[in-house]
């Protein structure tokens, strides 16, 4: 199986249990024996949807067409990753109490929010990395202060950052197993306007233990907004298997094309992952998307760049991103105080000095021995 082969056999399995025909196409490659099962471990690895495709196989009556010791294997990883992600949602739901207490009312995003909320049959199936929440930029610092008062410490021993613009510094306390990331923007500065607090505040939902959340129609935005505007994806041609389960998901809740078209300016970017969720999850009807000359043109490149893990965009791309972050920084050090910390830091950082000297080749790499 080539990589384009194993992602969109992946992303058919995760879909299985509510969409009969591809529940029948698996189940036919499951029987021909001819799955290429480290080529699915890799990749449903590198996209944190391992779990969920252990749930989902689980879930069908499949599990028996998989070698005995890969299911023992899912099986643990699974089992580990419940049990982290029940400890994600007591401490979410610490955190919670404690701002809720200071009159500070937080709306949980991403994984730790779809948790929370009930999105997945079984917590186990998402794989989640912090506890990640927005609050008004009014309550931005106060809470921050609070959580700091209540034990949290940067998660970097660095007395400089790099200078964020989504969310305040990852931040971690002794004997808690997640970061939390504490937003009060949620996507890019150009779009922020468009899909900030204000517009999450008008319908956010709010369950029996007084924890809220996006809508669905924001939770499958922001699931898109993730991946394909603030890390990029949109550039790379590329998709998370993640983000686009999140999707699909929330899909069989909302109409997605719509969702998708209630964002005026970010809509043909929400069209355009909508598309790559369409084809990579087996081209199932709650995902179908709005068909138009530009997307069509983006699908053919995705479709393109998706048959390769290596590409020329995977080395162009990044080298893009990097001088245009550098430019906009050397700009801002002049009227950005925290820029201007984050710079001498590094630059009197013997560390950082050494690791570029090193890139240069002005420096051998320590030895190891």
């Amino acid at each position: 199986m080539n990589y384009k082969e194993t992602l969109f056999f992946v992303g058919k399995c995760l879909t299985i249990n509510h969409e009969e025909q591809n529940r029948i196409i698996v189940e036919n490659e499951l029987k021909s024996n001819t799955i290429d099962w480290d080529s699915v471990v890799k990749l449903s690895t590198e996209h944190y949807v391992f779990p969920a495709l252990y749930c989902n196989l689980k879930k069908a009556g499949f599990l028996h067409y998989l070698p005995d010791d890969l299911v023992e294997y899912m099986k643990h990883i699974t089992d580990l990753n419940r049990e982290r992600n029940q400890q994600i949602i007591t401490q979410a739901k610490e955190i919670n109490i404690l701002l809720l207490e200071n009159n500070i009312t937080p709306i949980f995003l991403k994984g730790t929010g779809n948790v929370l909320e009930g999105l997945y049959d079984d917590i186990a199936e998402r794989m989640v990395g912090d506890i990640d929440f927005i609050v008004s930029k009014e309550e931005y610092f106060n809470t921050i202060e609070i959580l700091l008062k209540a034990g949290y410490r940067n998660v970097s021993n660095k007395n400089y950052h790099f200078p964020h613009q989504r969310h305040y510094f990852r931040i971690k306390k002794n004997k808690r197993l997640a970061a939390v990331e504490i937003h009060n923007k949620v996507t890019k500065d150009k779009y922020d306007t468009f899909f900030d607090y204000n517009y999450i505040l008008k319908d956010k939902l709010k369950n029996e233990n007084n924890e809220n959340f996006l809508s669905d129609s924001n939770k499958l935005n922001l699931s898109i907004i993730s991946k394909h505007i603030n890390d990029y994806g949109r550039l790379f041609k590329n998709i998370s298997l993640r983000n686009a389960y999140d999707v699909y998901l929330l899909s069989l809740r909302v109409d997605a094309k719509k969702a998708t078209s209630n964002l005026k300016t970010l809509s043909f970017h929400l069209n355009c992952f909508l598309a790559s969720c369409y084809y990579t999850l087996g081209q199932v009807k709650s995902l179908e998307y709005n068909k138009n000359k530009r997307t069509h043109k983006y699908v053919k490149s995705f479709l393109n760049f998706s048959s390769k893990t290596k590409n020329y965009r995977n080395t162009l791309i990044p080298l893009y991103l990097y001088l245009k972050l550098r430019t906009s920084l050397f700009f801002r050090f002049f009227y950005k105080k925290e820029v201007r910390i984050w710079f001498l830091g590094i630059v009197n950082d013997k560390n950082w000095q050494r690791e570029k000297l090193v890139q240069l080749g002005l420096k051998k790499p320590k030895s190891n021995s």
